[in-house]
């Protein structure tokens, strides 16, 4: 009985946390890539206490809610599209041996997120302003806009790989001790 009541206390916590990042989106909408990543990086915490079915039913949770609760919509289709599963997927692509393969696994998911992000914004959400701006940087501003998102997806990756580093090894073992 303890176990499933600590899962719902802990994922009613941490989806409060997750909303009141997604929410800070729209209060700070220069963050609105990083906050979403911060609000992944939580849901990591579901995944290593609890499993990653939980921490798919959290991220289910806090997706949907966010489409409500945030003022800004598009910080929480970038959660919803991305960095709210990437982390709990990254669990599963960690465990493929050759690290060649696991790296095209990873880019190749981060690109199709990418642009089903972008055919979501332009094509069902009728933001055709988006396709204007990839015009002014010429015939080749999408795939230099790729490019560097892929970078950026990288630094991320690493950033991921540290954050849970140092939360299995320093943050974890403290809220352990028994007293």
């Amino acid at each position: 009985m303890r176990d499933i009541s600590y899962r719902v206390a802990l994922g009613g916590i941490v989806s409060a946390l997750c909303l009141v990042v997604m929410f800070l989106a729209g209060v700070m909408p220069a963050l609105y890539l990083l906050l979403p990543m911060i609000a992944g990086v939580l849901l990591m915490i579901i995944a290593v206490e609890v499993n990653k079915g939980w921490a798919f039913l959290t991220y289910v949770s806090v997706s949907l809610l966010s489409l409500f609760i945030t003022f800004d919509k598009e910080a929480a289709l970038i959660f919803i599209m991305f960095f709210g599963h990437y982390p709990i997927l990254r669990m599963f692509i960690q465990k493929i041996k050759p690290t060649f393969i696991r790296r095209i696994v990873k880019f190749l998911i981060f690109n199709a997120c990418v642009l089903a992000y972008f055919y979501t914004t332009v094509f069902l959400f009728g933001m055709d302003e988006i396709l204007d701006e990839f015009q002014e940087f010429g015939k080749y501003g999408g795939y230099i806009m790729l490019g560097l998102a892929n970078i950026v997806f990288l630094l991320y990756d690493i950033n991921l790989d540290f954050t849970y580093k140092l939360y299995k090894d320093r943050i974890m073992p403290k809220f352990r001790k028994k007293r």
